[in-house]
């Protein structure tokens, strides 16, 4: 069966995000050469998962070729149908629904890419396999915090921890079953 794994990166007091949706610290710990891993999980997927206001905001900062390149499928969680892009769906339907069906077919693994809000729904209902969550050396004070309240308990057991030299440490976790 296929997992589906979160990689994200929160400030050490548990903000994906400052107000305003400001991702300004996560260039604190840019370095050339550096992926922090990221490549290697992505070769691992097939299907990405995200909400609406963060696939807005990767292709307004980074371009809409970052997720409408034709190597994954894509869902962007949104309540408001728009015609998809490529192999970009929006989708408008029940979210457990949405992963039940995906785990359920072949291929590789899924990523959620965020936010917060699906995030916390897919964790509501018990459907995070993986985490991989890089902790920035940073108090940030306010905004989007990664897990909110109101989720059911959850165990995890600890796959690896990583540290690197920009001081930011990587924990991976999977679901204990």
């Amino acid at each position: 069966m296929r997992k589906l794994s979160i990689f994200i990166a929160t400030s050490l007091d548990g903000y994906i995000a400052k107000p305003n949706d400001d991702l300004s610290f996560l260039k604190l710990m840019e370095k050339e050469g550096e992926d922090y891993g990221y490549k290697e999980f992505t070769d691992t997927i097939d299907t990405i998962i995200l909400g609406r206001k963060t696939y807005d905001w990767v292709t307004k900062e980074i371009g809409p070729s970052h997720y409408d390149n034709g190597e994954r499928n894509v869902y962007v969680i949104t309540r408001k149908d728009r015609p998809g892009v490529g192999k970009t769906q929006f989708y408008t339907g029940d979210i457990y629904e949405l992963v039940q069906q995906l785990k359920s077919e072949n291929g590789k693994n899924i990523y959620c890419d965020g936010g917060a809000e699906i995030i916390n729904e897919l964790l509501k209902n018990d459907l995070i396999d993986e985490f991989i969550i890089s902790v920035i050396p940073i108090l940030v004070g306010n905004g989007t915090r990664l897990f909110k309240d109101g989720r059911p308990e959850q165990l995890l057991e600890l796959v690896q921890a990583k540290t690197f030299d920009t001081g930011l440490t990587q924990l991976h976790y999977k679901r204990k079953s």
